[in-house]
């Protein structure tokens, strides 16, 4: 069943994505060389109770964590460890924020550099280019910017589908089958699931209506589709040819004016 959010909740969810934004961004300027997987755990955890909210990730069953960590070849849930950053990773940050009863989440992926980078380096992943990482990067944000475009009334959720799975394959990298986007509100995963794929014709696929909230992944591999679970924890999933693999999410709700970024 799909909860749409009244304007009240959608405000109160716009709140939380405020903090969530804030939240992303700062931990984002902290990934530096020997940085900690876990160090930028705890300081995702206090911030965000700074401002007020509380780890959202830390209230899924099972998991201890503020946010989930995919550095080079893990695809998402990476469980942060003591694994200390080089130059040349590329790292994904997850993170979810609860807040007044709501959940909102957000994703973003970066290549670690320090201020004396060198473009030469070889890269983590079988990775030689530093040119080459940043197209897959920027093929992630893109295809995440146009499929918020396209997530507005009177479509439907394979109008995203689509849009992610044209930009990604256009590009010569594969979209992951087995993690999609989702809905999100009281609960961190509702209805509908919003594939980066379109697996049958958009009239099948859900429409998107006024109040509907939802969080678009785009998660994607430089090389091949398949991804394996890895490190024996349950969580961390990474790609079977250990390729480098990129996530891009932003929490948006459908309004009447167009699509409103939450995240």
């Amino acid at each position: 069943m799909i909860h749409n959010k009244t304007l009240n909740e959608i405000s109160i969810m716009s709140e939380g994505g405020r903090i969530l934004a804030e939240v992303l961004g700062e931990v984002l300027k902290h990934v530096k060389p020997g940085v900690s997987e876990v160090g930028l755990d705890v300081l995702a955890e206090k911030l965000i109770r700074e401002k007020g909210a509380e780890p959202g990730f830390k209230k899924v069953r099972g998991y201890k964590h503020t946010i989930c960590v995919s550095t080079n070849d893990v695809v998402v849930h990476g469980v942060p460890t003591g694994y200390k950053l080089k130059e040349g990773d590329i790292i994904g940050i997850d993170c979810g924020v609860y807040y007044k009863g709501f959940n909102t989440d957000a994703a973003h992926t970066v290549r670690v550099k320090s201020s004396k980078f060198n473009p030469s380096t070889s890269l983590r992943a079988g990775v030689q280019s530093s040119d080459e990482v940043d197209r897959f990067l920027e093929t992630g944000k893109r295809a995440l910017e146009e499929a918020i475009k396209v997530a507005k009334v009177g479509n439907r959720t394979g109008h995203i589908s689509k849009k992610i799975q044209d930009i990604i394959e256009g590009q010569g990298y594969s979209v992951v089958r087995s993690l999609v986007g989702h809905g999100v509100g009281r609960s961190l995963h509702e209805e509908p699931e919003v594939p980066g794929f379109l697996a049958t014709k958009i009239d099948n696929t859900v429409k998107l209506s006024v109040g509907m909230t939802i969080a678009i992944e785009v998660i994607y591999n430089m090389g091949k589709v398949d991804v394996v679970y890895s490190n024996n924890d349950g969580w961390t999933i990474k790609t079977k040819d250990n390729s480098v693999s990129g996530l891009f999410e932003r929490t948006i709700a459908i309004t009447k004016e167009g699509q409103l970024v939450l995240t």
